[in-house]
């Protein structure tokens, strides 16, 4: 036998289309992975390769056929052996493929090689998560961080035919379409608008930087929740908050970030902010370009890492996020920002395996980093805030203050900046324990000397 590999897996063949034109949404997904025994950081390739179709689906294509493909070895050329080749090429035919997605980062040379074989258009998993998050950025700075990631994919992959342009890869608009003159022209003029979007963004960074300047001013704490895609993170959002976040069981519903104010059990105010979903193998072009949104986790008090705990691959996913987080400097050994674990989806375990989790969370070494939730029922929820509540004063100590009922701007900015323990009204006068961190009860002194010298 001549094949470098054999196909196995799943092998779904449906209904066989007889137009001859091939519309480019409808599709194939295919999903090499490197054979031999798996180590504790490698995907499940049943996940893996249903993983790549949800993200193919998130963006509408018409997922006719999908396949998981073993590679012995890696194929400089197309990256998958001739073998396979020549069987995907036969179903492109058959099944009237417009586009096969490849669930691996392939060269510019490999694409090339791989939409002459097939002929039809091919992109890479990168390309694919980019082509998602240009169909959900809404806002203006999403769109932008969004363009540079492409232009900066795209930079690599123009392709010369004769002596100009014919069309550019990846990035926005798999359907491709005419460049504008000369390979080393269009090269220049995509630098020309990076430079553009990247001091655009500057001014995003610097306005962020402001409004986290006026939050910790306010002495407001904030709360960023994290995740690997479709983990629940904003459904947990909208029970947190009461918005109404878009949330739906898709790979990356939601894109632009969103922050809240809420109120924690004891009456602090916090914000809880909603950030993009994770995925294994994020693009680097992604990470570079969303630091700026990505900067409310770094610059977080406390970061809730939602994890979709009943998911085959939810450690793998855990690793994904983490690896992520400490590529941002999130989270370092020995330091960065705290972190807790919201076991999303406890209402899609068996009951068995629910019982299991609850126990050993409540009792084991995670009992206090740990905490199982359904962000659909509510369960769980509020013992998770507590947590947060109790993490975000750690710092604090408790002190007695005595505040005149009439004051009331005073005793509700106690209510809002500390955990009021106790109050016992005396006449007129309001005496409280509250427990304040060092910068909080900084500033009541200096709003009690104001109010003292008015």
């Amino acid at each position: 036998m001549t094949d470098d590999i054999e196909l196995n897996g799943h092998d779904r063949r449906p209904r066989t289309l007889q137009e001859t034109a091939r519309p480019a949404t409808v599709a194939a997904v295919l999903s090499p992975y490197v054979q031999g025994p798996r180590t504790g950081n490698q995907r499940d390739s049943d996940s893996k390769l249903e993983e790549a179709v949800g993200l193919a689906r998130a963006i509408d294509l018409d997922v006719q056929w999908e396949q998981s493909v073993p590679l012995r070895r890696i194929t400089p050329a197309t990256l998958i052996g001739k073998g396979v080749v020549e069987r995907v090429k036969a179903v492109v035919e058959e099944q009237g493929i417009g586009l096969v997605v490849v669930d691996d980062r392939l060269t510019p040379v490999q694409q090339r090689n791989l939409e002459k074989a097939w002929n039809t258009k091919v992109i890479d998993r990168t390309g694919l998560i980019l082509e998602i998050f240009g169909a959900r950025a809404r806002t203006h700075e999403g769109r932008l961080q969004v363009e540079l990631a492409a232009l900066d994919y795209q930079r690599g992959r123009l392709v010369r035919s004769w002596t100009h342009l014919e069309r550019q890869r990846g990035g926005f608009g798999f359907l491709g379409g005419p460049g504008e003159s000369q390979i080393e022209i269009d090269r220049r003029l995509i630098g020309e608008r990076i430079v553009r979007i990247k001091r655009d963004l500057e001014g995003v960074r610097k306005t962020r930087a402001v409004n986290r300047s006026g939050r910790k001013k306010a002495r407001l704490p904030t709360v960023a929740l994290v995740g690997y895609t479709n983990a629940g993170k904003s459904t947990l959002f909208n029970r947190l908050s009461g918005a109404d976040v878009f949330a739906k069981n898709l790979l990356f519903a939601t894109l632009d970030p969103t922050m809240r104010v809420i109120k924690l059990p004891g009456g602090r105010d916090c914000v809880i902010s909603d950030t993009v979903g994770f995925v294994s193998d994020l693009p680097t072009h992604l990470v570079a370009a969303f630091r700026a949104t990505l900067e409310e986790v770094v610059e977080a008090d406390l970061i809730v890492h939602v994890r979709d705990i009943a998911h085959p691959d939810s450690e793998r996913q855990r690793a994904d996020v983490e690896e992520v987080l400490s590529a941002l400097g999130a989270i370092e050994e020995g330091g960065g920002t705290p972190m807790i674990e919201a076991l999303n989806k406890i209402d899609a375990l068996p009951l068995e395996q629910r019982v299991i989790l609850q126990s050993r969370t409540a009792v084991g070494p995670e009992r206090d980093r740990q905490f199982p939730v359904s962000a659909l029922s509510g369960e769980g929820v509020e013992p998770l805030l507590i947590a947060i509540e109790d993490l975000l004063g750690k710092d604090a100590e408790a002190r007695e203050v005595s505040v005149p009922l009439s004051d009331g701007a005073t005793i509700a900015w106690l209510y809002r900046h500390g955990e009021v323990r106790s109050r016992r009204d005396d006449g007129e006068v309001a005496r409280l324990t509250v427990a304040l961190d060092a910068a909080a009860s900084a500033q009541f002194e200096r709003r009690q000397s104001e109010s003292g010298a008015r």
